[in-house]
């Protein structure tokens, strides 16, 4: 959520940040402005309303003391308290309109953001590796794996519908090797603890992040009476593990990574990204997320995304770094890097990896603060996420970039120890 004094000191730097994102929200900041300015007029007037209240308090007993009737300070005691009832019933609901209005505008892109308006317009930051030339037609993974029995897409519909898969014998095996070989990582060499949290989430949870309200048609919901969600990323419960708590901002910063499946409705999504494993409606993913001063939070985002192209490096993936222009950012995040991993079925790069710095818009949504020297003020922390990485996009790309002529697939050293030391997939016929 932007931080409601700062839209209220710099309107027309709002709404510049908001229509660089290609959002025209000069009603919704107009709106905000006059809520603002009925709000500021209410508040004093509530105040020396119970100011005066208190006062009459004391009217009252030195006019008892004293012998008097105090009856007519009772009966305008009555009206003044109805009077601040009702004011601040008004308030009240002035300020939860305010809220609302706030709760659906997306953050302002940090300013060393490119402007732009898609992912057209997404500079390339920086490129790692040379993709491979093959001396054969390389098959798309849609066709690699069902062939190598790894991969069933028809049972898959069979037993859920559309855009599931089920990984049989090695594919099954790869996709536990890369989560445990990622978190092995992330954990050993990069310095992140390691988080199980909860695969299901309330709506509050949700909301501090900043999927509810705006996003609730891409989440999947529990049936009944229950206030529960599947996880669309583990980002979500990891965020919220410190949702209404100061920390101590001498343990600046936190860093912690946490595999868990993620479930998403993907409305929308259509054609060529559907096919395959490239959007699942269930996939495996390992998230890296931290906590973070704000003076301190572009240098960890920066390491952040490091980290994660540490992965592809290590299993010798070629890929490339984007930065979102401001028209392509996600809700929450003030700047983010795009890591994609080159497929050679489609001769291009697909995302692997968002690694995002949110600033304090999750934080405020969350209520997450933090004292600098563990005293003095609370202040809202910083919030940084991204994949580390999305593992069926993984398996994705070292099936087509380690395929051979005769269908086989050659695993990477680096992963190998975590495969049993096998070195090779080949067809099961």
């Amino acid at each position: 959520m932007l931080d409601p004094a700062f839209v209220r000191e710099r309107l027309d730097d709002v709404r510049k940040g908001l229509l660089s994102r290609g959002l025209d929200a000069s009603a919704e900041l107009e709106q905000l402005a006059s809520l603002e300015a009925h709000r500021r007029r209410l508040i004093p007037q509530v105040e020396g309303l119970k100011r005066e209240q208190n006062t009459a308090g004391d009217e009252v007993a030195r006019a008892k003391r004293q012998g008097k009737d105090a009856s007519h300070i009772f009966e305008a005691n009555k009206q003044r308290g109805q009077k601040i009832k009702q004011m601040e019933i008004e308030l009240d609901s002035t300020e939860r309109h305010r809220a609302k209005i706030l709760e659906v505008l997306p953050n302002l892109p940090h300013a060393s953001v490119a402007v732009g308006q898609s992912s057209a317009d997404n500079p390339v930051v920086r490129t790692w590796g040379d993709p491979r030339g093959f001396d054969f037609t390389p098959k798309a993974h849609w066709d690699l794996g069902p062939e190598l029995g790894i991969l069933d897409f028809e049972r898959a519909t069979k037993i859920s519908g559309a855009r599931f898969a089920v990984l049989m014998g090695a594919g099954a095996q790869l996709e536990r090797a890369l989560i445990n070989y990622m978190l092995h990582l992330h954990t050993t060499n990069h310095g992140y603890t390691e988080v199980q949290p909860p695969f299901l989430v309330s709506g509050a949870t949700l909301y501090g992040t900043g999927q509810l309200p705006k996003f609730e048609a891409d989440l999947f919901k529990v049936a009944g009476e229950w206030d529960l969600y599947l996880i669309p990323t583990a980002e979500v419960p990891v965020t919220n593990l410190y949702r209404g708590e100061i920390l101590d901002g001498r343990l600046l910063p936190l860093k912690y990574t946490a595999y868990t499946p993620c479930f998403r409705s993907e409305a929308g999504s259509y054609g060529a990204d559907v096919r395959g494993l490239i959007r699942q409606h269930q996939f495996d993913k390992v998230e890296l997320v931290k906590f973070t001063a704000p003076e301190s939070s572009y240098d960890e985002l920066e390491a952040l995304t490091a980290d994660a192209e540490r992965i592809l490096q290590t299993l010798g993936l070629p890929h490339r770094t984007v930065m979102l222009c401001t028209g392509d950012l996600g809700f929450a995040s003030a700047k983010t890097y795009d890591i994609e991993v080159w497929l050679p079925s489609q001769q291009t790069y697909r995302e692997i990896s968002s690694c995002s710095n949110c600033e304090a818009f999750q934080a405020r949504r969350a209520n997450i603060k933090y004292r600098p020297n563990g005293t003095g003020k609370a202040e809202f922390v910083h919030t940084l996420n991204g994949s580390g990485l999305a593992v069926g996009r993984t398996l994705i790309a070292l099936l087509e970039n380690y395929q051979q002529r005769d269908g086989s697939v050659v695993i990477p050293e680096a992963l190998r120890p975590f495969m049993g030391g096998r070195e090779v997939i080949e067809s099961a016929k």
